[in-house]
């Protein structure tokens, strides 16, 4: 018995230095480093790493050893079959080729993109934006809504004579905002026929309009309230200030290496467009 505190030292001692080496070797580890080896062909850890961001969300919550064995049964699997192919396909090298044009060319505006945008560029287009935009006005009216302007002209004399709009609404509106009293709620320009529109535009708070005709019928007008929709703060256009400057940033790019690179481009005439879909071609 009294050699089983030094044994379980010992052994406690072997079980950290163990992990020591583990984690020094995994500390080691670059993308390059080999996973698994098919009859000379190496799948790398950065195959791996690559292979796994790709996936679907799905696949994303499992647990990384179930990951990690399954990319790397996928790839195993699949290098097995590649490496029957004796000859490769036009269409896999052509597939390759525009592969490698996205992913480069993916890598140059990942880098724009992660440039950052200055607060003076982004108050300039900010600025630009909104030069000579004034705030809009935004209505708030209720209506009672009648077949012909005789009816319109009564509706009138009897708000004249002290009627309540609502419950007027309520009796004689044949819209169906009428239960409701008539109430339209808020609204901005062009969102109500014209000819409804300007007469609301003609309105002071709390005023009622003559007979209005529009292609629904004839329409008695209140006018309750009026307020000016605040222009959106830079802070509230932040992000798609951003991207809209990046993207400008990357057109004048794009124009600028066409203007210093020599481009040829199909003449006029010169291939039939249906062309593209003929698959055929690609077993030449």
């Amino acid at each position: 018995m009294a050699l089983q505190p030094k044994f379980f030292a010992t052994t406690a001692a072997l079980a950290l230095s163990a992990t020591a080496s583990f984690a020094d070797a995994h500390a080691e580890m670059t993308a390059e480093t080999v996973v698994a080896s098919i009859d000379g062909s190496e799948i790398t850890l950065g195959q791996l790493i690559m292979l796994r961001s790709q996936l679907p969300a799905q696949y994303q919550q499992l647990p990384d050893d179930v990951v990690f064995n399954g990319l790397v049964e996928q790839l195993v699997n699949q290098q097995l079959l590649a490496n029957t192919l004796e000859e490769e396909p036009l269409r896999v090298e052509i597939a390759l080729a525009n592969e490698r044009r996205s992913l480069r060319a993916g890598e140059v505006v990942n880098e724009l993109a992660l440039q950052p945008v200055s607060e003076e560029a982004l108050q300039a287009a900010y600025d630009a934006r909104f030069d000579g935009v004034e705030p809009e006005a935004e209505f708030n009216a209720s209506h009672i809504l009648v077949e012909t302007e005789e009816e319109a002209i009564e509706v009138i004399a009897m708000l004249d004579d002290g009627a309540d709009f609502a419950e007027t609404a309520q009796a004689k509106s044949t819209g169906p905002s009428g239960p409701s009293g008539g109430e339209l709620g808020w609204f901005g320009p062009g969102m109500m026929v014209p000819e409804f529109e300007a007469a609301v535009i003609e309105l002071e708070e709390g005023a009622i309009s003559s007979p209005v005709q529009t292609q629904f019928g004839w329409h008695v007008v209140k006018l309750n309230e009026t307020r000016t929709t605040p222009l959106p703060t830079l802070d509230e256009l932040r992000g798609e200030l951003t991207t809209q400057i990046q993207q400008e940033e990357l057109d004048g790019l794009l124009q600028t290496l066409a203007a210093d690179a020599e481009i040829t481009l199909p003449e006029e005439g010169a291939f039939d467009f249906s062309l593209i879909q003929n698959l055929d071609l690609l077993d030449n």
